[in-house]
């Protein structure tokens, strides 16, 4: 391997040989320069990968000299080396853009740690993630063979999900194949998990030993801040956030809030119409058109009609449960940047409302957006880009804008959560059965519907799963792991054309475990 290249810029350099000597027996190469002068015409001529900058030199001082390397070279990483410890000096130095900053005098192991750190932490951080990597392989793969409980997948789900960030930063490694294995391995072990306790935790609600779902959020995580009514809550529903998208997504907001993290478990089907109604009605599917039959989704099947009726819904709910808010609540659906710019905008204003709810659907119309965009599966190949588009859109997002504006206003409480997540389909499933049932590629209901029960959970009786009935001959069927449904005509086309797409509706870790999160500004 090549020897990293140092240059040591000091007037005083005689001074200096032992340490010079010493990164030299630690396997750099060490060029000197006496002054500023000499040093620039030195990175112009040589390639660097790290500069030790004396501050007080005669001739062109340390910040001066800074300043030209950075003209020459701006990413020439560089560590200012002073006698003095002044506030105003320091911050001089990093307005410059230094890397690290050492008081004289230096020992040894003091230069050798910043080297390290600058030219080899990559390296070195990316061995010790290969090796916990492979310890918590072995951990998860042996956890896999036995009895696991809901708070168990909970805890390998995360781990999983931070492994995954983690190997981004490290595809040097090669590890991230071994990953994708991993996960299919844990998402067949727990569609196995879910069709065996499903139907037993709908009629087990509020038990230590049965998971938090759709319904319960409100009362769970919500209600009770509504006791003050002082506080103004925002509780927001960013449709389709994936556990991954969540923690991309805290990076940026840990600087400005105090963060809480639950989980619960998404509804099946794990779609809009099912899931996110039952977070703003506080109710099953089958309760919802038991009790509320016009409030129910219509026939179609369009998405942008089935939830257009969550604020009637939550009102229903409030009322319920007597809650008597000091103003009417607000409810905004973000379905376009201009609407999100207004809301962001607008914000201070629901600064005086004491409940306001808000839908975030941009992250849903991205996961729908690539299975008929080119150009979003370019961008987004795999895994690991999805999560980096996730990054951009956010980092440059109204709703940020929202949240860094809401973390300055004093008496604000935010429930932040999602309805599903989505699973990037690999695996086809053939369905046989009526081709007027519904569309959605993870679930479908409709007559005399058929699959291979390997790859899908059959829902003969709509009410074991709380799903609303319709009809004698109708049953639903729901996808396991990663598969998809496609229909025996025209199987190879819809085979291809909808492979490594993301969807939701069915059984995955990734659809069905979910963050819910509490904030308040710090």
């Amino acid at each position: 391997m090549d020897r990293k290249k140092i240059l040591w810029v000091d007037d005083e350099i005689d001074l200096l040989r032992s340490h010079i000597i010493f990164l030299s027996e630690k396997g750099y190469e060490v060029d000197t320069a006496t002054n500023g002068e000499d040093a620039l015409s030195m990175v112009r001529e040589k390639d660097y990968d790290l500069i030790f900058l004396d501050e007080m030199m005669a001739g062109m001082g340390g910040l001066e000299t800074l300043s030209k390397i950075k003209e020459i070279n701006a990413t020439l990483p560089v560590v200012m080396i002073t006698k003095s410890e002044e506030e105003s000096l320091m911050n001089e130095a990093i307005g410059g853009k230094i890397s690290d900053y050492l008081t004289k005098p230096v020992n040894p192991s003091q230069v050798l740690l910043v080297c390290k750190k600058i030219l080899e932490s990559k390296k070195i951080v990316g061995q010790y993630a290969a090796k916990d990597y492979l310890q918590d392989f072995n951990l998860i793969s042996q956890k896999l063979l036995g009895g696991l409980d809901y708070e168990d997948w909970v805890e390998i789900y995360l781990r999983l999900v931070n492994w995954s960030i983690e190997l981004d930063k490290h595809p040097e490694l090669g590890l991230k194949d071994t990953l994708s294995d991993l996960y299919r391995e844990a998402n067949k072990e727990f569609s196995k998990f879910v069709e065996r306790n499903y139907p037993e935790w709908l009629q087990s609600s509020g038990r230590d030993d049965v998971p938090i779902l759709s319904p319960e959020i409100p009362e769970k995580f919500l209600f009770n801040h509504l006791k003050d009514d002082k506080l103004s809550v925002f509780y927001i529903v960013i449709d389709c956030l994936r556990m991954d998208q969540w923690l991309i997504m805290e990076q940026h907001l840990s600087e400005y809030f105090k963060i809480e993290k639950n989980y619960y478990y998404s509804i099946l089907p794990t779609a809009t119409p099912y899931a996110r109604n039952a977070l703003f009605s506080g109710l099953f599917p089958a309760d919802i058109e038991k009790y509320y039959p016009d409030l129910w989704m219509s026939k179609s099947e369009d998405e942008n009609s089935m939830n257009k009726y969550e604020k009637d819904l939550f009102k229903l709910l409030l009322d319920r449960r007597r809650i008597k808010l000091k103003n009417e609540f607000k409810y905004i659906k973000i379905i376009d940047p201009e609407v999100g710019r207004n809301f962001e905008q607008n914000i201070y204003s629901y600064k005086n409302n004491q409940l306001t709810a808000v839908v975030v659907n941009f992250l849903d119309m991205i996961a729908h957006g690539r299975s008929d965009s080119d150009i979003l599966k370019e961008i987004a190949p795999n895994e690991a880009a999805y999560r980096s588009l996730t990054n951009s859109w956010f980092t440059h997002s109204s709703l940020l804008a929202s949240f860094k504006a809401l973390s300055k206003m004093d008496n604000i409480k935010l429930v932040v959560t999602t309805d599903h997540g989505s699973i990037r389909c690999l695996r086809g499933a053939k369905v046989l059965g009526d081709r007027e049932a519904s569309t959605n590629l993870r679930f479908k209901y409709g007559r005399n519907l058929k699959a291979d029960n390997k790859n899908a959970v059959f829902v003969k009786n709509a009410s074991d799963y709380k799903l609303p009935k319709r009809g004698v001959t109708i049953n639903y069927i729901i996808a396991k792991e990663d598969y998809y449904f496609v229909y025996p005509t025209d199987y190879h086309k819809y085979l291809s054309y909808y492979k490594d797409t993301f969807q939701h509706g069915g059984i995955s870790m990734e659809e069905m475990i979910l963050p819910v999160i509490t904030m308040e500004p710090k």
